[in-house]
């Protein structure tokens, strides 16, 4: 669903295992927690970085549907209504 959304939406979603049991057992989940926590934190910041706004008109108005590009990323995104 990970490629999905990201293609035909505006949506980037993602699915991060910190080792190889993908079903690690409940007693186990606090030393995953603690041997990643700062990984992960670090991670999640990064939300900050890029490129983000709002696409307006002359008039201040939002611009539903416009299309924004990124020479070099071929993939377009459009903005909400």
């Amino acid at each position: 669903i990970n490629d999905f959304s990201y293609l035909h939406t505006n949506c980037f979603e993602l699915s991060i295992y910190v080792g190889c049991d993908k079903y690690p057992h409940e007693s186990e989940l606090p030393e995953e927690w603690e041997n990643n926590r700062e990984s992960l934190i670090v991670f999640m910041e990064q939300v900050h970085r890029g490129i983000k706004g709002i696409v307006k008109d002359v008039h201040g108005k939002g611009i539903p549907n416009a299309v924004i590009s990124v020479e070099g990323v071929n993939h377009d995104i459009r903005t909400g209504e």
